[in-house]
């Protein structure tokens, strides 16, 4: 933050000298010598800015790619999670498929598109998977997942 505020101050040094020459404000010159610190002050502030900026841009790359790292890490983990439990359950493909939909969210009437099967189809799949894996509804097997990825943990990859 300080960087910024040099920065700022810095840029309206360069423009209020730019400002004052050109419509001829300034009533009593500066010395020569005073002037060229103040422009090598400002030049150094701005170039300390752009430096910790550029710093700051760095770090904020770094942990965008650790973020994604461990966002592609939790979601290759959960998916074989799944794959885990559907053949612990002995889901038939077609059931795979239905319990894969409705974890993601999707509506009967949806998942019936999708499969191009009648809802009553569906309906009786996703009774069968909830029999399955020994839930009531879709809450509690969505709840299933969760609490054993929690319960696991996600391994934490470092970025460099």
């Amino acid at each position: 933050m300080a960087a910024l505020a040099l920065q700022a101050l810095c840029a309206f040094f360069f423009i209020s000298d730019i400002v004052v020459s050109v419509f001829g404000l300034r009533a009593t010159p500066i010395a020569w010598q005073t002037r060229e610190f103040l422009e090598i002050g400002a030049a150094v502030g701005l170039l300390l800015g752009f430096v910790l900026g550029a710093i700051a841009l760095r770090r904020t790359r770094r942990r965008q790619q650790a973020a994604e790292a461990q966002l592609r890490v939790a979601s290759g983990a959960f998916m074989e999670l799944l794959d885990e439990r559907f053949t612990e359950w002995g889901l038939t493909p077609a059931e795979r498929d239905v319990a894969l939909f409705a974890i993601k969210g999707m509506s009967t009437q949806e998942i019936a598109g999708l499969r191009a099967t009648s809802e009553g189809t569906v309906k009786a799949q996703t009774n069968a998977i909830y029999r399955k894996a020994g839930v009531t509804g879709r809450p509690q097997l969505l709840s299933h997942f969760i609490d054993d990825l929690m319960g696991e943990g996600l391994p934490v990859t470092q970025v460099e």
